[in-house]
């Protein structure tokens, strides 16, 4: 890698379970790399719901609008217990009692961007919404998890700033042809769709790094 950092994009919903295990297993596939390998990642807002209320929705009326019926999602959920266990992620599915807006969770996200804070705020959301139930639509919700986090966002949060900025991000995405999610772009060379296996991650890292060698001194 010659010493430069590998830049990871990650295009994700902080309600969407298997960005939370992607996010696991891409952290593990790093992990299995040779130590010198060195990684950024910048976390991307993708909205799952963009026309959900402000106030978020009931979550039972929502999986049932979604699905059409709680045994679909039901059978969804064993795969994503399973999946948890391996990541050690306690999904409680049962704890979460609406469904949020997420706009503002990724304004947080962008912010925590900024700060260099934004792994552990993307963690904290997770980790909120799906081992704790918290409507994380919730802009006193945010500011406790943004505290746990160590930054300070109640009076970001007051404001509208970062708006235009995650819209701008969101439209990125959208150009890029991202239907769904996690989706991860390994140094603007190469997209893996989806919360794949851990060996997926490697090889697709192991793919850009003769890209990136054969492009170092490049500006």
């Amino acid at each position: 890698m010659n010493g430069r950092t590998l830049q990871i994009e990650v295009y994700s919903d902080v309600i969407c379970p298997w960005c939370y295990v992607g996010k696991r297993r891409l952290e593990r596939a790093l992990q299995q790399l040779d130590g010198g390998l060195k990684a950024e990642i910048h976390w991307r807002p993708f909205q799952l719901n963009p026309t959900m209320p402000q106030q978020g929705m009931d979550r039972r009326v929502y999986l049932e609008t979604k699905f059409g019926s709680l045994r679909v999602f039901e059978e969804m959920e064993q795969h994503l217990l399973e999946a948890g266990k391996t990541e050690q992620i306690p999904f409680a599915f049962g704890k979460i009692v609406r469904t949020p807006n997420t706009f503002q969770a990724h304004r947080l996200i962008w912010y925590a961007g900024q700060q260099g804070h934004q792994d552990a705020i993307v963690n904290e959301l997770f980790k909120g919404y799906f081992e704790e139930g918290f409507d994380i639509g919730s802009a006193s919700v945010l500011t406790e998890l943004a505290d746990r986090a160590g930054l300070k966002a109640a009076t970001f949060l007051e404001s509208d700033d970062g708006c235009a900025e995650v819209k701008a991000e969101e439209v990125v995405g959208h150009k890029l042809g991202i239907r769904a999610v996690p989706y991860f772009v390994l140094d603007n060379a190469y997209g893996i769709s989806g919360a794949q296996p851990v060996e997926v991650f490697v090889a697709a890292i192991e793919k850009v790094r003769p890209h990136r060698s054969s492009t170092a001194g490049s500006s």
